[in-house]
């Protein structure tokens, strides 16, 4: 098929080897599972469970309010020990409320799990769409947006379904691995999707350092026309939505849109399959492939891990790290988009798709010089951007600037601080301007509530003392009305006759 140019992006170090032939196994049931309430973009889950409670696999632990949100289930049969504050998956380590579970080591199915619906293609999309709600599916290619929502996107009648195996950051092999392992699931997956979308194409664009995959998926598609498997070139960061969408479709998505503003719904691979088990069978999400990779690791390795296992307990099963010693830094996810961890003792959650233990050789960091303007950062960036200027409006507090000239259309992706020759870290910057500008949103967004709450309280007040006025004035013209009013003069009875 036809693939079109996309702008910028760079070729790091991909690294995959250390991982790529390396087949999916299953993590043996952790001795304790640490469910936070937030696993998701969106508001926390709230608790339908407390502590002394017994559950099964697949019971509904935590509900999502209205909104954007996604519930959680148990990952297996066991106990709720507790429910308390612990640190996330998140460089800041903030704590936050989870639901801590122990296993009972019997892995005993919920018999309330809702029925396999046998023919999804004859299914009411609108049973499929609440089906992927319930089970608490997210975007599992790092970003963790409820999948609920996007089958929602049906009424801007999209006609593609691009399905997302890019998995453009160094290190990371698990879609990789899913693709080759379990093709078919996929595809089934991804088919079920665009019935509930209403499209009629779907494309699965991988790159081409993925050679088994391609042939994997290439084979599961062949008895679907609908289907097509578009291998694209290996570039940095071709798994962003909009320009992945731009490489298979050549439709340009304008800044502030989605890509179904354009007629084009995207996926993960992974998510196509969790979609698969969610309808086909009624699991919930419970459980991920994840990466665990990096020269500070005994041996890297693709896992099945159930939600809410412990960092600490995937590095065990990874032989530890290599000679013993603690790696220069630890990351959840990709070198280039990923996070810091605070810690060993926090949980792997939906959005987890990768753990790094990376040595101080592979982070090469370098001093922060000057800025000697050389237009590396404009060459690079995939969104048409100057983050030169934009972190030159940062670095003096000019957010109103910065967003002027587009940090808010930044997708993170860290080309122009990988490129940049004076180590400048420039996707923190942006990072941290967009954070200040949601905050201030959000704020603004607050007070103006509250002053139309205000305003309507007092509209309310002056309409009662308007009323009350209004009450007393007719109560006081009544009074008086009556006391102006002539008394009748008495009349004199007649006399009795004699």
């Amino acid at each position: 098929m036809k693939l079109f140019h996309v702008e910028g992006g760079v070729h790091p170090e991909y690294r995959k080897e250390r991982t790529q032939e390396h087949a999916i196994v299953s993590l043996p049931m952790p001795r304790i599972l640490c469910l936070p309430l937030k696993q998701h973009a969106g508001a926390p889950a709230e608790l339908v469970v407390s502590s002394g409670k017994r559950v099964k696999k697949g019971d509904l632990l935590a509900k999502a309010p209205s909104g954007v949100s996604a519930p959680i289930h148990a990952p297996t049969s066991g106990t709720v020990v507790d429910i308390r504050e612990m640190a996330s998956p998140h460089p800041s380590g903030i704590a936050q409320p989870t639901i801590m579970l122990r296993p009972d080591r019997k892995d005993e199915w919920s018999s309330d799990l809702p029925p396999a619906i046998e023919d999804p293609f004859t299914a009411d999309p609108a049973v499929i769409g609440e089906r992927v709600e319930w089970a608490g599916i997210v975007g599992l290619g790092g970003a963790a947006f409820p999948s609920a929502i996007k089958f929602g996107l049906r009424s801007k009648k999209p006609d593609i379904l691009v399905l997302n195996g890019a998995e453009c950051e160094p290190y990371l092999t698990c879609d990789d691995r899913i693709m080759q392992e379990r093709a078919g699931e996929v595809i089934d997956g991804a088919r079920i999707m665009a019935h509930a979308l209403g499209v009629s194409r779907i494309i699965i664009a991988i790159e081409t350092n993925k050679p088994a995959a391609i042939a994997a998926m290439t084979g599961a598609a062949m008895a679907h026309s609908e289907v097509t498997v578009a291998p694209i070139p290996v570039q940095y960061p071709m798994g962003s939505e909009k320009h992945l969408t731009k490489a298979v479709t050549g439709r340009e998505t304008p800044a502030g849109k989605l890509t179904a503003d354009v007629g084009v719904v995207v996926h993960n691979v992974g998510t196509a399959r969790a979609v698969r088990e969610a309808v086909r069978f009624g699991r919930p999400l419970i459980s991920r492939v994840i990466t665990l990779s990096g020269a500070g690791l005994t041996r890297g390795m693709n896992i099945e891990v159930p939600l809410g296992t412990m960092v600490v307990d995937l590095i065990e099963f990874c032989g530890g790290f290599k000679d013993g010693k603690a790696p220069h830094r630890l990351v959840s996810g990709g070198p280039m988009m990923g996070q810091p961890l605070p810690s060993l003792e926090v949980p792997v959650v939906k959005g987890t798709c990768g753990i790094l233990a990376l040595t101080k050789e592979e982070i090469n960091e370098q001093p922060t010089g000057p800025c000697i303007r050389c237009g590396s950062c404009v060459s690079v960036c995939p969104c048409g951007l100057v983050p030169l200027e934009m972190a030159g409006f940062i670095r003096h507090d000019k957010l109103e600037e910065a967003e002027k000239a587009g940090v808010r259309d930044c997708v993170s992706c860290g080309s122009c601080s990988y490129i940049c020759p004076s180590h400048i870290p420039l996707v923190q910057y942006f990072n941290y301007a967009k954070g200040r500008l949601n905050t201030d949103d959000r704020d603004r967004r607050k007070q103006d509530r509250l002053k139309l709450l205000v305003e309507a309280r007092m509209a309310r007040m002056e309409k009662q003392r308007k009323a009350k006025a209004e009450a007393a004035a007719a109560a006081a013209a009544a009074k008086k009305a009556a006391a102006a009013k002539p008394t009748p003069a008495p009349t004199e009875e007649p006399k009795a006759s004699a």
